[in-house]
């Protein structure tokens, strides 16, 4: 087996492997493999590499408590010792984002003439997903990919996650400091830690329901 054989087989694995965990032991996530995994989940791709996303980490117990609040009393982030909030920045188009440019600029990823050209493309195209109100729509993506890539580096580091739909935005806004902002967002909340439980794959829908070649429904 070739190495990339082998690295595509562990990936393989985690990814089916990796389940919903509901609750969770309080040991404390080590801050260097959190620090690794918030970083892993940054570098996912987005939109005009904008980044229009952040992460929250939230270990304090009266940040947890108030995201239980937030959760109607859900037993996630009770229990694990990290909970992760994705926030998505609608208005990352219109900022100025010049440290993004510089950076791909001096590290040769990018040419003077594209870096120069990217703001003024970026808002180009989010001039009509703006005008249609899909502003919030585009950021909540670019943090919906980067919580994915958390939880498939989650799983491989022996930590179990569930990305969690159930709560209230204006809360969990209150919670983590930007209750009253329009421009940012709750994509999704995430509690992350060493697994209480063992859960088993619940299946999924025979494949020929669910991929089609070409065109949908087929």
């Amino acid at each position: 087996m070739t190495t990339a054989e082998a690295d595509h087989s562990t990936v393989a694995r985690v990814i089916r492997t990796r389940r919903s965990v509901r609750h969770y032991r309080p040991d404390p996530v080590p801050a260097p493999l959190l620090r690794e995994l918030t970083d892993l989940a940054l570098e996912a791709p987005s939109s005009f590499n904008l980044q229009a996303r952040s992460i929250v980490v939230v270990a304090g117990e009266e940040g947890r408590q108030a995201l239980t609040r937030a959760t109607g009393g859900q037993p996630h982030p009770q229990e694990a010792p990290v909970m992760l909030v994705f926030v998505a920045e609608s208005a990352a188009w219109c900022e100025d984002r010049g440290d993004i440019w510089e950076t791909a600029l001096e590290g040769g990823a990018w040419s003077g003439r594209f870096a120069a050209a990217s703001p003024d493309d970026a808002r180009a195209f989010y001039e009509d997903p703006s005008r249609r109100g899909l502003e919030r729509e585009y950021a909540v993506k670019d943090a919906m990919i980067a919580a994915s890539f958390l939880m498939i580096a989650a799983q491989a580091a022996g930590l179990a996650t569930s990305p969690m739909n159930g709560w209230d935005e204006e809360d969990v806004k209150k919670a983590i400091g930007v209750d009253g902002r329009d421009d940012v967002h709750i994509a999704l909340l995430m509690p992350l830690g060493y697994p209480a439980e063992t859960r088993l794959h619940p299946g999924r829908r025979d494949r020929a329901l669910t991929c089609f070649s070409e065109s949908y429904g087929r």
